[in-house]
């Protein structure tokens, strides 16, 4: 599978991450700002060019296009991709530090994660992976059951384990991510991690705590099967969604039987935290 990277220059940041927001609604599931532009990655199936010819029209934006091997992927990966830390949502102080195989162990935090996406997205570098991580740290995970839809690199199920829980059922519908996600859990020690393949949120289990970072139009259409997966008095965490997406996704939540939290902002990106009654 190849990826193919969209490179839009861009000057100025409130362009930008409308731009951004655009992309995400096509699926493009991993950005980079640099100084003149945003590069957007997505995998070749799911590229549309005559969708990002209108984007770029309607902003009058200049782009390239780099289809980028697979086995290109970690050298570009790797020259771009620096420490990250997250920070404790409520006391603001170093929590969960993100590192490469390449990268010393990060100092001063709680949780150390090693991860190497491949072809696969979700580094943390985000705002909503990132943001997800804040929320996670409000949730009791020690002895819980986890679901986690759209697992991409398994960050977050790999975070659930380190923060307690005793089995975590993380699902992706494509192979690459899979096996990424499978590699990633093995690197960190995890051991309570079952990474399987999966189109939807269907599945004959239920779960203390269910997470989906993906897209509004996809949890929009796995709400119903996100509800059944989440046990009464479970946890929802949604994310991959912008700031006008979020009454929309509470409305069809709450529908569901949950109650909304927490909404957590980032930019132009949210994390919602639901409650299942």
């Amino acid at each position: 599978m190849n990826t193919v990277e969209v490179y839009f220059v861009v000057d100025n940041a409130n362009a930008a991450e409308l731009l951004i927001a655009e992309l995400a609604e096509l699926h493009f599931e991993a950005f980079e700002e640099v100084a003149d532009g945003v590069k957007a990655f997505i995998p070749q199936s799911m590229f549309d060019a005559p969708a990002i010819a209108v984007i770029a029209d309607q902003y009058a934006l200049s782009y390239s296009v780099n289809t980028i091997a697979q086995q290109n992927w970690n050298a570009l990966w790797e020259s771009n991709f620096e420490p990250l830390v997250v920070n404790d949502l409520q006391t603001g102080k170093p929590w969960v530090g993100l590192r490469a195989n390449f990268h010393p162990a990060t100092e001063g935090v709680d949780i150390d994660i090693e991860i190497t996406p491949k072809m696969s997205f979700g580094t943390g570098h985000h705002a909503t992976t990132y943001s997800v991580m804040q929320l996670m740290k409000t949730v009791a995970f020690n002895n819980a059951t986890v679901f986690d839809f759209g697992t991409g690199t398994g960050i977050l199920a790999i975070l659930a384990e380190k923060l307690g829980a005793k089995a975590v059922i993380a699902v992706d519908n494509d192979d690459w991510c899979i096996e990424n996600a499978q590699e990633n859990v093995q690197k960190n020690g995890c051991v309570n991690i079952s990474v399987l393949k999966a189109d939807t949120a269907a599945s004959v289990q239920t779960f203390d705590v269910v997470i989906a970072n993906i897209n509004k139009h996809i949890l929009l259409e796995n709400m119903a099967l996100l509800a059944e997966r989440t046990k009464d008095g479970g946890v929802l965490i949604l994310s991959g969604l912008l700031i006008q997406d979020e009454v929309d996704i509470v409305s069809a939540a709450e529908q569901q039987g949950f109650k909304h939290a927490i909404t957590l902002t980032k930019g132009n990106w949210i994390a919602i935290l639901l409650n299942r009654s």
